[in-house]
């Protein structure tokens, strides 16, 4: 059981304030989106005392580490704290299945393992979780077209240029498709492909008319557009549900979920990949074609993920997939598990104190440690709030 120092990533959508506070540092004005902790190869955790890298500890002793009988030798799941005072990018993740064979292909293409516009990092497919720690806003999942027909249609739009009249015209057309699933797809690959000169005027005339409207959609619109003028991805989000998550709320989002976070602080916790197809709103790489061969353009609801309570303090978020599992832990007597696999703790609130087999460790506010699966059984106790990431199956 190790003590972890981790990695803070100062994307510029980071709030400046909350993965600060969490840690109990002085925030120094710069943003500060994600706090990383795991053992990806991008920005690894770092064992406290012997400044060995978590992947490198993992590599050196996989079966120890992850236990026995477990296939392949890397840690499955990278746990974040993600804090978003902008929204991020609009984007989709891939399955297991088509990110292993095109980073196959990316690979025999000699593409740079950094280059902007490689697509595929790793081999592995990217679910992922958040666990709302404040009010958190998201846009994920494609809502019936029905919605967004009527809301662009009764929009009061200026005189547009003829290009974005088309173009207009052409996603009302899209949308009244009765086959709901063809409507979304035709409507995102028309939003996302048209010209600039179409899609600019349109959104900002979007933009301006949602501004009188009282409707979730049409804030979002407004707020985007403030962020990214004149982006198709404006246009998309008229299509998704708008997700507002309470503290201590989470929502699931598998390969093919179209989705964006917007504002308000989380734990995340994912497959440990690095594979996102983003389709605007943002500066990065966009990839369209890509894009639109992976999403899933189904009508879907919320993709809200209940817990399931295990014992009185103790909530599990269990997606179902063996990457990952998040367990949420109100400490006010001691829980034991029992089950040998390796571990992320990162405590929350108060002071809690973590016994295995190999000591003891006690960990304050924004601390965290790694227990491998040979240090099982694993004691918490204190007076407190933990989260703990492990694979899916507990």
């Amino acid at each position: 059981m190790q003590r972890l120092t981790n990695r803070v990533q100062p994307y510029a959508w980071g709030s400046t304030s909350a993965i600060a506070d969490l840690l109990g540092v002085e925030a120094d004005g710069s943003p500060q989106a994600e706090l990383w902790i795991g053992a990806h190869p991008s920005a690894p955790s770092t064992v406290e005392g012997s400044g060995r890298g978590l992947d490198e500890v993992v590599a050196a002793d996989p079966d120890g580490v992850l236990g026995r009988g477990r296939t392949g030798d890397r840690l499955p799941f990278l746990l974040k704290v993600l804090s978003a005072a902008a929204p991020l990018s609009l984007q989709v993740h891939p399955d297991r299945e088509r990110a292993a064979r095109r980073y196959a292909e990316e690979e025999a293409a000699g593409l740079a393992a950094d280059a902007p516009e490689r697509l595929y990092r790793d081999t592995e497919h990217k679910p992922e979780l958040l666990f709302a720690l404040e009010p958190f806003a998201a846009m994920a999942g494609f809502r019936r077209p029905a919605l967004a027909h009527e809301l662009l249609a009764g929009l009061e739009l200026p005189a547009l240029p003829p290009d974005a009249t088309d173009l207009l015209d052409q996603l009302l057309l899209d949308l009244a498709d009765p086959d709901q699933t063809e409507a979304l797809r035709a409507a995102t690959a028309h939003a996302l492909t048209a010209p600039a000169e179409a899609v600019a005027p349109l959104v900002e005339a979007v933009a301006t008319a949602c501004a009188e409207l009282d409707d979730p959609s049409a804030r979002c619109v407004v707020e985007l557009a403030g962020h990214h003028p004149g982006d198709p991805g404006v246009l998309v989000s008229l299509l998704l549900n708008q997700v507002r998550l309470e503290a201590g709320q989470a929502l699931y989002l598998p390969a093919g979920n179209v989705h964006a976070y917007l504002s308000g602080t989380g734990v995340e916790l994912m497959a440990s990949s690095d594979n996102v197809l983003r389709g605007g709103l943002t500066p990065k790489h966009v990839d369209v074609g890509e894009l639109l061969e992976v999403v899933d353009f189904r009508v879907l609801p919320a993709p809200l993920l209940e817990p399931r309570r295990v014992g009185e303090d103790e909530l599990l978020f269990d997606p179902g997939v063996d990457d990952f599992a998040l367990t949420v832990l109100d400490v006010h007597r001691a829980t034991t598990w029992e089950r040998p696999v390796p571990r992320a703790l990162l405590c929350l609130e108060g002071s809690v104190t973590a016994t295995s087999t190999a000591g003891e460790l006690r960990l304050e506010r924004g601390q965290s440690a790694f227990v491998t699966a040979a240090e099982h059984p694993l004691t918490i106790e204190g007076a407190g709030r933990l989260v703990a990431a492990a694979p899916g199956g507990d």
